[in-house]
């Protein structure tokens, strides 16, 4: 790489935490986790509940501090000077921190003065966070009468009102109903086109969404990291199924390029290829010569939620890392 090119890459660096260990007294939440997060990114944090998903992002935006580890926004160590990193951030935590007794107006307003917005500033800012979260109508009503779906907007909007650049999501669709779900994924895309976003979700489907990359992390390790299209290409991994009349050991089944076999049941066999083999004329042409009666050969693909399942279930997940970091 050129030296123009690692600056420019250096430059596009926004979030980059090393090591970062997180401990409840005898309970070590987060494990050695490294993540770096780019301009133009929106990432996806993946996870069962009590990965880790929420204590990371917890250490990300300076909301809680690490056992161990660093992190770096924009270049600044978080820990050596707080208040100029948190600038780049806007977090809106699992329970929205709002306070339901103000009027939408008056919250946002409080929120500018906390982060920092200059008072000739402050009216432009309320109005462009309003816009940009669907709450231009309800400026004057009280959020504790305003909708989950509504405090939720209004929660993203104090996160974003200081226009920082790095924009951090810890579970914003939950306890939504399926429509709010689907506007506050709109929302979370359209923000993305101005923002980088850390989206943090439990649910597939919300990171296929809106995500351009994803992290899955699982008993505080990440076991996956990639871009969403490399996930959906290890979705498309074949696996090879097999019905016999006369079946025989699973081991006869393992020719040339296959790499395991599972007897399901009633002569039914699942196979896995080798990466890059396809085995299936062997496998045919076995069966002929060997008499076993071939009544099915065909094959299917992993779903990406059979991924997920195998990534976050898996013995060994909790001491490996199924892939670097994506540069």
């Amino acid at each position: 790489m050129t030296q123009h090119a690692t600056d420019h890459a250096s430059k596009d660096l926004l979030i980059k935490a090393d090591g970062l260990h997180k401990r409840y007294g005898g309970h070590l939440a987060v494990n050695d986790l490294n993540l770096e997060l780019r301009k133009g990114e929106i990432l996806g944090l993946l996870g069962p509940n009590g990965a880790g998903k929420s204590t990371t992002l917890r250490m990300l935006s300076g909301c809680l501090a690490p056992t161990s580890g660093r992190v770096q926004i924009n270049g600044i160590d978080i820990s050596e000077n707080a208040k100029a990193a948190k600038q780049a951030i806007g977090y809106l935590p699992e329970r929205p921190p709002v306070y339901h007794e103000l009027s939408v107006d008056e919250y946002l307003t409080f929120c500018a003065k906390v982060h920092g917005v200059a008072r000739y500033e402050r009216a432009s800012a309320l109005l462009s966070a309003k816009r940009d979260c669907g709450l231009e109508h309800v400026g004057h009503r009280i959020i504790g009468n305003l909708s989950k779906g509504y405090q939720q907007r209004v929660g993203i909007a104090q996160a974003i009102i200081h226009r920082p650049e790095v924009i951090i999501l810890d579970e914003p669709t939950v306890g939504l109903d399926p429509i709010q779900i689907r506007e506050i994924r709109k929302l979370i895309k359209d923000l993305g086109e101005h923002h980088t976003v850390i989206l943090s979700s439990h649910i597939l489907s919300e990171i296929q969404a809106t995500c351009s990359r994803v992290v899955i992390i699982n008993n505080g390790h990440i076991v996956f990291s990639e871009t969403l299209a490399a996930l959906a290409a290890t979705a498309m991994a074949e696996r090879i199924l097999v019905a016999l009349r006369h079946a025989p050991a699973p081991d006869a089944l393992k020719v040339e390029g296959v790499e395991n076999v599972t007897h399901m049941a009633d002569g039914r066999f699942r196979i896995d290829p080798a990466p890059g083999a396809d085995p299936r004329e062997a496998i045919a042409s076995k069966a002929v010569a060997e008499g076993w009666g071939l009544v099915e050969l065909a094959s299917e693909r992993k779903t990406l939620e059979e991924i997920f399942v195998e990534l976050t279930t898996s013995d060994n997940n909790s001491n490996t890392t199924a892939s670097k970091e994506a540069a």
